[in-house]
């Protein structure tokens, strides 16, 4: 992927950039997806005259969420030495509007990141009278995307995804990680999606991309960033697969965890937000010891972790967690998915889409 070779396509009102040849997506045994906006970086449009700025001027706002970049490269590197290849199977989606490829792409390669490929909303066309109110709906076209990404993978692949609670994420992840398996179907499944004005261009789409898929829900972890505070109990609701997280050490504490990352890239994404963003050990300790509370961090990786994060100034030295850590009590592979005295399904059998109590 030294030589920058794109392809565009147009999938309804998402327009799909990709970097690498699509027939090479069906290879790769695990895929991230990651939202771009107020996940990976702090864009900031909320009005049409934003958006005009945004996708007609230089005037790009290009400061990471913080710790993101620094956890991207990590996660990358660790793909690279476990899988012993330079091709790192990301993709990005953004609401943000096909004009800005070319921004968002340049910052991305200065942070070492050069992804698969990159969904844009072609949002340009909403700005006519009678449409705006598409400019906020993103339901139809991220999970439209999804669903057609997902025909480009491999049978039985797992991905990872990443969103925020500043718009629907983890109720489009959800819905896509439900069609997939069949959870959710047939009439039921187009009240949802009308629910979340979902138009009939859009659930056609969807349905199609439904037919080419087997029965078989790919989605293993889903990491919501905390960007406007909903309170974490709310996500309960959608599994324990769906990990709610206020910075990038709680996402990366995880993925230390489900043996993602190694403990010296855990402690890079630590030293970043304190030495570049200004976090400071109180702030990081409360974060690692928020998880144990919640259980998701276990007494297993507690254990491994506890020295070097206090060597290493990310936790005080005389630190003691608030509640005693739960015993991690299944694992597959490399992965965690029980831990004592947690209740809720790792993957609930029904969500309820049509009503949302925060």
């Amino acid at each position: 992927m030294e030589t920058l070779r794109r392809q565009v396509q147009i999938i309804g009102d998402a327009v799909f950039f990709s970097y690498a040849p699509i027939s090479s997506f069906s290879t790769f045994d695990e895929v991230y997806v990651w939202d771009l906006d107020k996940t990976y970086l702090d864009t900031q449009w909320h009005s049409l005259k934003d958006l005009f700025r945004v996708s007609f001027t230089d005037n790009f706002h290009r400061k990471n969420v913080p710790g993101t970049a620094t956890l991207v490269s990590s996660l990358k590197q660790s793909w690279v030495e476990k899988n012993g290849q330079e091709t790192f199977p990301i993709f990005f989606i953004t609401a943000s509007p096909p004009q800005m490829e070319k921004k968002i792409r340049e910052k991305l390669m200065r942070d070492n990141i050069l992804p698969q490929g990159i969904f844009f909303k072609d949002n340009l066309k909403n700005l006519w009278p009678g449409r705006f109110w598409k400019l906020s709906q993103h339901v139809g076209y991220k999970v439209g995307s999804l669903m057609y990404l997902r025909t480009l993978l491999k049978e039985n692949v797992t991905q990872v995804l990443w969103g925020d609670d500043s718009e629907t994420d983890a109720i489009i992840y959800s819905l896509y990680s439900d069609i997939c398996s069949r959870r959710l179907s047939g009439d039921e499944l187009e009240r949802v999606l009308r629910n979340f004005q979902v138009t009939n261009e859009q659930i056609t789409r969807i349905e199609n991309s439904l037919q080419q898929i087997p029965v078989l829900d790919p989605v293993e972890k889903i990491y919501i960033n905390l960007a406007v505070d909903t309170d974490p109990e709310y996500y309960l609701k959608f599994g324990r697969r769906m990990i709610p997280s206020y910075n990038s050490l709680q996402i990366a504490l995880d993925l230390f965890q489900d043996n993602r990352l190694n403990l010296e890239q855990v402690l890079h994404v630590g030293k970043d937000l304190m030495f570049n963003y200004n976090y400071s050990t109180d702030e990081l300790q409360r974060s690692f010891d928020e998880l144990i509370r919640r259980q998701v961090i276990g007494e297993q990786t507690y254990q491994r972790l506890h020295a070097d994060l206090a060597q290493n100034g990310i936790i005080s030295s005389d630190y003691t967690p608030s509640i005693q850590p739960s015993k991690i009590m299944e694992d597959v592979g490399d992965r965690v998915f029980e831990i004592s005295g947690v209740h809720e399904p790792w993957v609930p059998e029904r969500i309820d889409y049509l009503h949302d109590y925060r």
